[in-house]
């Protein structure tokens, strides 16, 4: 049975900049609040531009740097809990935009823990061979749900996307998916369906879950890897807020591993936020091909998923 890797990456953001000062004109906050609270200083917020917009974007640079051939794509995911279209998927519509005549496109909806989620189907799909290729894509607008007079969550949220494409492998380059939920608290993340959504969110609840119990979830993660969190060259977990991500790195116990915090300048892009946050460490070279990364994603559900990949 063949394993899968990661051949190329590629992301996409909107080129519209919103900084916690420009939040603060217009709602009770400021940017020394939303730093200590969140880290987060700036956030990418698309005008014109759709989740499939967003979507294509990315996938069609992780395409070209793939060199695969469209025709040869068998699969086709989008992660995303944003888009406002039932139907067809931003999948399918991703696949046509591309040229990719006959693929399996549909999306998925975990929330934040979206991306690691369709990257392990994809590679259950590689193993069992009903694919050789896969494109897989986390994408978000979720400035289209927001309620922008909340400054407990506005504050939070912006808009981009990332891809990934699959390919099948000799041996194992993404390692065996963490995976699960807590529906118990799954009304902590709220997306109600009506026909004007809006993102909300218990943060305490959702803060405290995240930091006492996900650590070892992701440790669990790289057990099934066969390595342990000290001889990674990075993590990147979802990029929810950075006190978060401190409390997990701190947690696991890696002074010396690169932590990925595109928070900071990004904010919370939901299932976009890993494939993002791990492009742009690839394209600045600060990792190198051959890393052994942890992706670790986690939100509403409560859900979270997870696996340890060889970089491109």
């Amino acid at each position: 049975m063949p394993g899968s890797r990661i051949v190329a990456m590629g992301h996409h953001q909107p080129d519209h900049v919103v900084t916690n000062d420009d939040l603060a004109r217009t709602i009770d906050t400021s940017d020394e609040w939303i730093r200590r609270r969140t880290g987060i200083v700036t956030r990418r917020i698309a005008r014109e531009e759709t989740v499939t917009d967003l979507a294509a974007a990315a996938a069609g640079k992780a395409l070209a740097a793939a060199g695969v051939d469209p025709a040869d794509v068998g699969l086709v995911q989008v992660a995303t809990c944003s888009a406002i279209d039932r139907c067809p998927s931003i999948a399918a519509q991703v696949a046509g935009r591309l040229g990719i005549p006959a693929a399996a496109a549909f999306d998925v909806n975990n929330a934040c823990a979206g991306f690691c989620t369709v990257l392990a189907t994809a590679d259950h799909a590689i193993r069992a061979g009903a694919a050789r290729h896969a494109l897989v894509i986390g994408a978000e607008k979720m400035s289209d749900i927001t309620d922008w007079t909340d400054r407990s969550t506005c504050v939070l949220l912006g808009d981009g996307a990332g891809a990934a494409v699959l390919s099948a492998d000799a041996t194992e380059h993404v390692g065996p998916v963490v995976w699960g939920s807590d529906p118990a608290q799954g009304n902590a993340v709220r997306i109600l369906g009506d026909w004007h959504p809006s993102f909300a969110q218990d943060g305490q609840t959702v803060f405290r879950w995240a930091t006492t119990t996900l650590a070892p979830l992701a440790r669990q993660a790289c057990e099934r890897a066969g390595i342990a969190p000290r001889d990674l060259g990075a993590i990147v977990t979802h990029q929810a807020n950075l006190r978060i991500i401190e409390a997990i790195a701190a947690q696991l116990d890696v002074p010396d591993v690169l932590v990925a915090t595109d928070v900071v300048e990004s904010g919370n892009t939901s299932a976009a936020s890993i494939p993002i946050a791990l492009s742009k460490l690839l394209t600045r070279n600060e990792i190198q091909p051959g890393t052994r990364a942890l992706l670790f994603g986690f939100g509403g559900g409560l859900s979270w998923a997870g696996q340890v990949v060889t970089c491109p």
